[in-house]
């Protein structure tokens, strides 16, 4: 099954029908569609042709106030805005009754590019949802996009958790996806500014940004994201090159002299077991994880965070009973 297929299922079972039913044809060349015949109209902002489908006025859609895109590519809508001349809207925009008004659910692209487009009114369907529902529908619609940026999608996620005072397991239900995804997503907010910029940038990826979480020290994470970016790593690269550096930490505290008098940290002896399960444990939680061990096998396992939000992370993570699995490449 497709990624569209299954979004088209999600928001069919919100809606209430297909998602990727057409609804109306294009316009003929040279003929706007606007000038058919009516029936008695609804609402002094909405027409209806001769098919029965809904037009409303462009301006009186209100945009989606959860609506989790930030950023619209003018070179993109423009493309649209040429298709929509030649084609027209072959998928009805999808809105709801608000007031006097009407709020834009799904379609916020086709809006666009229709006013570039000098079109005054635009296929809709309406629906009757309420708030939640609507931010549900907004997730849907965006999340499983390959153009939506990570962070847009962590902060659409982390919106609706806040909004609704629900657990990151119940928002997965309700717009079915993995509950690992939306963990892995929503870490990503607790990178700095700079870091979060180059992911919406383009500049590194996701896999990229999940791969520095474990330094913990937001210096260390913008030193290695620009160093990611300029020398073009691999996640498995940036993986390794940061556990080289967190290892090279843990042994600041051990140093040797050289015949010069210089002295340098050298890395603490430890099993290789040891370390591997040590840098499972720092991928699985996404922090920096310390894991010591006696001769005798009694072992002490130190879980570090940055600050409250992040403590409050790991605690519901380690609540929850499992831990979301890293996916790189």
């Amino acid at each position: 099954m497709s990624r569209e297929r299954r979004l088209g299922r999600g928001l069919e079972a919100l809606l209430g029908r297909s998602w990727e039913e057409p609804e109306v044809a294009p316009a003929a060349e040279g003929e706007s569609p606007f000038e058919t015949s009516y029936e008695q109209p609804l609402d002094p902002q909405i027409s209806r042709d001769d098919q029965g489908q809904l037009w409303l006025d462009c301006v009186a859609i209100q945009a989606n106030p959860y609506q989790p895109r930030q950023t619209f590519e003018e070179a993109e809508i423009a493309d649209l805005a040429d298709s929509i001349r030649t084609h027209g809207i072959l998928q009805p925009l999808v809105v709801r009754h608000v007031g006097e008004g009407y709020q834009l659910i799904a379609g916020e692209r086709r809006l666009r590019a229709a006013l570039a487009a000098d079109w005054r009114q635009v296929p809709v369907q309406i629906r009757e949802v309420d708030d939640r529902q609507m931010a549900e529908l907004a997730i849907v619609e965006n999340v499983q996009r390959k153009d939506l940026n990570a962070i847009e999608k962590a902060e659409s996620f982390q919106r609706y958790i806040d909004q609704y005072h629900c657990t990151q397991e119940e928002v997965a239900t309700r717009v079915n996806v993995d509950r690992s995804t939306v963990a892995n997503l929503i870490r990503l907010l607790e990178l700095p500014p700079d870091v979060k910029q180059m992911v919406q940038n383009g500049e590194i990826s996701q896999g990229h940004a999940r791969a520095l979480l474990p330094l913990g020290d937001e210096q260390e994470q913008i030193r290695f994201a620009a160093r990611v970016d300029m020398e073009g790593w691999s996640v498995r690269a940036t993986e390794q090159a940061v556990q080289d550096r967190i290892h090279s930490m843990d042994g600041d505290g051990l140093r040797i002299v050289d015949e010069n008098g210089t002295s340098r940290p050298v890395r603490k002896p430890r099993s290789e077991q040891l370390a591997s399960l040590e840098q499972e444990l720092r991928t699985a939680l996404g922090t920096k994880v310390d894991l010591n061990q006696t001769v005798k096998g009694r072992g002490k396992i130190t879980i570090h965070f940055k600050n409250q939000d992040e403590f409050a992370r790991l605690r519901d993570l380690l609540n929850s009973g499992s831990m979301p699995i890293q996916q790189t490449g």
